[in-house]
């Protein structure tokens, strides 16, 4: 095994593994200090896995139904025409250091006639081989850590403006094949998730356009338990609990050319870190208990129920950073004759959220059965594991295959 290969490894376990220990440098930070990112296991739930959304800087939440609404909003399979599909992705992770990481979604949806649908999908997350090492080098094993999630989704109108969904979702996450990390056993983490999402489309007359909308769609994903890596159930991480709020100005300019406009509006509903007392050498002061004291902010080691609204609240910078919690994505899309697209998007973290900032690219082909859509990233202010990486997905139209069937 590479030294690189291990080194991302090691990195990724770091953010899954000690968040949730008593090590504090996960958990906390030092005063004086303005960085406070949110870390959460399983933190693969949040990437994009399509290359549509990709191409249009990660929006989702009211963007046109498709195949893969079940990740961004379910409640837009209602709104769907044809009877039946399915979408297959696969985007490459960290390609700039190892050649065999990557992420890969399965998913696909079924009308159950005009007012309702059914939807499901797999996300697998394979970490590559890796060769584990004992303290003095000798080597115990060579495994492939991986991660999965199984989603199921049923989406219903509610008015003729209004759809609304629920999904259910299985939470595998085995990093460390029962090694001991640190000197503690370790173990798969599994974890259950819902999702409640709504979605609506508002039709309106605007001069010189033959049709024109404004849609909006809001998700809450991943509302689930918390999950543990060892035998020790004290050290249980939230999974990302995230809160989607996504609207749309879609025009059909003619016949031909159609364009849209979309925003989402991102924020974790997990509690934020709070700022513990040190002492003049900057070690945490603890209690009694052998409980860090909070300086500023709230007690993170609160339930599900609580944490989500707590997240509201809890930034010990107070409501100027909450607002810095908020993840803003932008993107446009531009399709001609529905056959060819055209995508481009902005994506924005704040600094002291994680930094996260790029521009995305793609486009699109739709030809009869099958689809194609290809997207691109462009970090701007660091290194991203997407970064100048090609991802696809490959659409399937049964509809298109029954009516080429029947000709």
């Amino acid at each position: 095994m590479r030294f690189k290969h291990f080194l991302s490894l090691g990195l990724f376990l770091g953010l899954l593994l000690v968040s949730g220990s008593k090590i504090f440098a996960q958990q906390s930070t030092v005063i004086g200090q303005e960085l406070n990112t949110i870390t959460t296991a399983v933190p693969f739930l949040q990437i994009g896995p399509d290359a549509r959304s990709g191409g249009m800087g990660e929006v989702g939440g009211a963007s046109s139904p498709d195949a893969n609404s079940l990740h961004w909003n379910p409640a837009k399979y209602s709104y769907l025409k044809n009877d039946m599909g399915f979408a297959l992705s696969y985007s490459p992770w960290l390609r700039a250091l190892v050649n065999d990481i990557n992420l890969a979604y399965l998913t696909g949806y079924k009308k159950l006639g005009d007012n309702q649908a059914i939807a499901g999908s797999l996300l697998y997350f394979s970490l590559g081989d890796i060769v584990f090492t004992n303290i003095t080098g000798d080597v115990v094993g060579n495994y492939r850590p991986s991660e999965f999630a199984i989603s199921g989704a049923y989406s219903r109108m509610l008015t003729n403006r209004l759809s609304g969904a629920v999904s259910a979702r299985f939470i595998h996450s085995n990093l460390t094949q029962g090694q001991e990390v640190a000197g503690t056993s370790t173990k798969p983490g599994n974890s259950v998730a819902a999702d409640i999402a709504i979605y609506s489309e508002h039709p309106f007359e605007m001069n010189n356009i033959e049709g024109a909308s404004f849609n909006w769609g809001i998700n809450i994903s991943n509302i689930g338990a918390k999950i543990s890596y060892s035998d020790d159930n004290t050290q249980r991480d939230f999974i990302p609990t995230n809160l989607r709020i996504g609207t749309n100005l879609a025009l059909d300019i003619d016949d031909y050319n159609k364009i849209s406009f979309m925003v989402d509006f991102n924020k974790l509903l997990i509690p934020t870190p709070p700022v513990y007392q040190t002492d003049s050498s900057g070690q945490v002061i603890t209690d009694n208990n052998g409980d860090p004291i909070i300086f500023k902010g709230k007690n993170p080691n609160v339930s599900v129920p609580v944490g989500m609204f707590q997240s509201f609240y809890d930034a010990p910078g107070g409501f100027k950073e909450e607002l810095h919690e908020v993840i803003i994505a932008a993107g446009i899309e531009y399709w001609y004759d529905n056959v060819f697209a055209l995508r481009a998007g902005y994506f924005h973290e704040h600094a002291t959220k994680g930094n996260r900032k790029f521009f995305t690219f793609g486009a699109g082909l739709r030809y009869n059965v099958f689809g194609l859509d290809v997207s691109f990233l462009v970090p701007t202010e660091q290194l991203n594991p997407l970064g100048n990486t090609l991802r696809f997905t490959l659409h399937f139209d049964f509809d298109a295959f029954k009516n080429q069937e029947a000709k």
